[in-house]
Order: C-alpha cells, then structure tokens, then sequence
C-alpha cells in the first residue's frame, strides 16, 4: 500500500512577502492536470470522504489550518496542514476526508488527472470491497489538453484578460476548479502563491519572453499593473473565481496588496531565470528589438 507523504515545498523569504512554488514531476511526481483550491468554508464542516481509483493529489493549507484524515483500510491517520510551504502528498487509493478547518482556511488541492467521477469511490464500504478485490493500479495520466505556442512572444494589454472560473457552492464552502489546456490556454507546469504579504508592498515588476501565467487573488485583493511599452491597464483582482491571463511579452507589477491576501499563480512553464526580463530598460528594448540586445 503507497503511503502518504510529507513534501516541503521552497520558500523564498522577502521584506514584501514569502513565495512558494510546485513544479510539476519535480517537487511533486506528477503532471498538474488540475489544480481547485476551497474557501468560504464555515467551521464544524467537514469535506471530500472519497477515494480516488487512479489519480494522485497534493494537498497544501494556503492560508489557516485543516487536518487530514486518511484511512487505507487498515490503519487511520491524521495530518494537520497549518504551514503554507508544507504539502501533503496523497496517492490514489487512500481513503481522505478534511476536517477542523479554521477561520479563513484556503486549501490548494492538485491532481494529476482531470475530473472524472468515474475515478472517485464515494461510498466507504464500496472503498473497502475494492481494497479486498482488486489492486488499486497504476497512476494514470488524463492529458490536460494542448499547449500554446512557445516562441518569444510581442503580446499587448489589450491581449491580457479576465477568466471567470466555475464555482461549485455547498454549505461545506466553495470550490473553483481549473483544468489545464481548457480553463486556461495551456497546460499548467508550475503553481506558485504569495502570502505573508504587508501592507504598501509592490511585488512582480518583470515581463516573461515565453512563460504564460494565470494570476487569482485566492483571498483578499490586489491590483495588477499592466504595461506593453505603449498601453497600460490595471485590473482589480478580489474574487477567487477569476483569474488574469498574462501572456509572454507584457511587463506585470502587483500592488495595493488588503490584509491577509494571498496571490495564486498558475504557470505554463517551470521557472527559468533567462525567461525573464526583471529591469524595464531591458523590457523596452525586448519590445523594440527582440531579445537580441538583452
């Protein structure tokens, strides 16, 4: 029986706040198919009670605190997630159920296939009857769909948008889910999220040649300054349901972070320090002439 595990995740400290981020198949060992995160949770609720046939799950406490409870059929165990850079690991097969949310509890859950209610046990004796028939199997991979171009892209703000996301609401809380390759234009590679964040601090303040990201104010807000080398917008993010796509080529600065915010970030690409453009001379000559003078 594979057993649960413990990941601590990187966590780069700054005076404007604390960053963590998951690769995907390096600090988790799998591909992200699709990445919800659960909030407006009231206290005393209690959720998930499933298993899933297949699919493998990392489990990570973005703001606030919740215990895990995991039962693979001989034993129980518990595991309380109250750090931001710690993850739980859950492979298929596992019985789990969260419980003893607290006040403001967000919860970033990524899965390595896409929804399938096929591939979830519901009921708890019918988990049991499946442990004592059959092998639990293979993880299997649900491809999460097609990939954008990656050549050095010149976007405009014009070409930045809001995506609404679906919410599913129960009176346990809400749930946004994300494919990648069809919520959003392009597979998801690399989940980051800022938090810690205080107030009057200005974060972001680069441009990506190739890297697409999705930005979601998964609590609280902040605004998002947006810069071509010609137009500028800023867009207000305050619900967990929407995100801004910000494509390759356009320079992003995050500011006028509410109290107790916390910015999710969803990737087209792991990170590659030559990806960006940190200084805004160099971006105005990559918008000018390509990246043949940076």
């Amino acid at each position: 029986m594979k057993r649960e595990q413990l990941i601590e995740l990187p966590r780069v400290t700054d005076r404007r706040g604390n960053l963590s981020f998951i690769e995907a198949e390096k600090h988790i060992p799998f591909p992200i198919a699709r990445a919800y995160w659960i909030y407006d949770i009231p206290g005393g609720q209690k959720r998930g009670s499933h298993a899933l046939k297949s699919q493998h799950e990392v489990i990570i406490a973005l703001s606030g605190s919740f215990d895990v409870l995991l039962d693979d059929g001989n034993e129980k165990r518990v595991h309380t997630l109250n750090r931001s850079y710690m993850a739980l690991y859950v492979p298929n097969m596992l019985w789990r159920s969260l419980g003893n949310f607290s006040t403001n509890a967000l919860c970033l859950v990524l899965t390595s296939g896409s929804y399938n209610e096929e591939d979830y046990i519901r009921n708890y004796k019918d988990f049991r009857n499946i442990l004592n028939t059959e092998s639990s199997g293979n993880l299997k991979i649900l491809s999460s769909g097609g990939r954008m171009d990656i050549k050095p892209q010149f976007n405009t703000v014009l070409d930045c948008s809001l995506i609404g996301f679906p919410v599913i609401k129960n009176r346990a809380g809400s749930i946004t889910p994300v494919h990648g390759g069809k919520a959003v234009p392009f597979d998801i590679k690399r989940v980051f999220y800022i938090y810690d964040i205080p107030s009057g601090a200005k974060r972001g303040m680069h441009a990506h040649k190739h890297c697409h990201e999705i930005l979601i104010a998964a609590s609280g807000s902040f605004e998002v300054e947006l810069n071509d080398g010609i137009n500028k917008k800023t867009i207000l993010l305050n619900h967990p349901a929407y995100g801004l796509h910000i494509p390759p080529g356009v320079w992003a600065a995050e500011k006028e972070y509410s109290s107790g915010v916390v910015c999710l970030a969803l990737a087209s690409d792991v990170y590659d320090p030559d990806d960006y453009i940190n200084t805004y001379a160099d971006f105005k000559k990559y918008r000018q002439n390509g990246d043949k003078n940076i």
